[in-house]
């Protein structure tokens, strides 16, 4: 076990405890048959608890697919409350497109509709809160990338996080991780230190 813990610590993006007090692996009280593979244990209290490690890998293998892709043609849905400000941020140093709030019907699919764009990707904040943009993207046939919770059903997911996307501090966290890791996939920063930044900067007001 401490062998196992060791391999963990070392590798991981960030120290182990950043991810431990942002509360990234505390997941629902539900979980779905498609985030079982995610999942570390179960608490006393009934939570589900999501294994920090696979996130590290997940937010690892997210970033270097984003990085491929054109920034303006990636586009980050964020329908929940304190997934708002930390999407924007992320949106806003990649130069991608951000729909922060509500997503209206057809943004995707109706090229009649003001808002309508050609996303080549798209990243939701939460299937189940983002669900119209997971639906259309899907229409479109465009890959999702999605923060996933232990409740959240993934068969629509290309490149499932699996990540508490309720939580401020977590949402914080795992948007400026997956900045910094884009833009180091990218070579727009020589390496994670020279990302300014704090997850502070990324956390929604309460």
């Amino acid at each position: 076990m401490q062998e196992e813990e060791q391999i963990g610590v070392e590798g991981l993006l960030v120290p182990e405890d950043v991810y431990l007090t942002s509360g990234v692996h505390i997941g629902t009280q539900q979980k779905s048959a498609d985030m079982k593979p995610f999942i570390y244990k179960v608490r006393t209290d009934g939570l589900y608890v999501l294994d920090i490690k696979q996130t590290d890998t997940r937010l690892r293998t997210a970033s270097k697919f984003l990085a491929r892709f054109d920034p303006t043609k990636i586009l980050i849905v964020a329908a929940r409350q304190y997934g708002q400000k930390p999407a924007r941020l992320f949106s806003k140093a990649l130069g991608a497109f951000v729909i922060a709030g509500r997503f209206v019907p057809g943004t995707l699919t109706n090229p009649r509709l003001d808002e309508y764009i050609e996303p080549e990707v798209i990243l939701v904040t939460d299937p189940a809160a983002d669900q119209q943009a997971l639906r259309e993207a899907l229409n479109v046939g465009i890959p999702v990338v999605g923060l996933c919770d232990a409740n959240n059903e993934t068969r629509n997911v290309d490149v499932v996080i699996p990540t508490n996307n309720k939580g401020r501090r977590a949402l914080a966290t795992v948007y400026w991780l997956l900045t910094r890791e884009v833009l180091r996939e990218r070579g727009a920063i020589p390496s994670a230190e020279a990302f300014t930044p704090t997850i502070d900067d990324y956390e929604a007001s309460l």
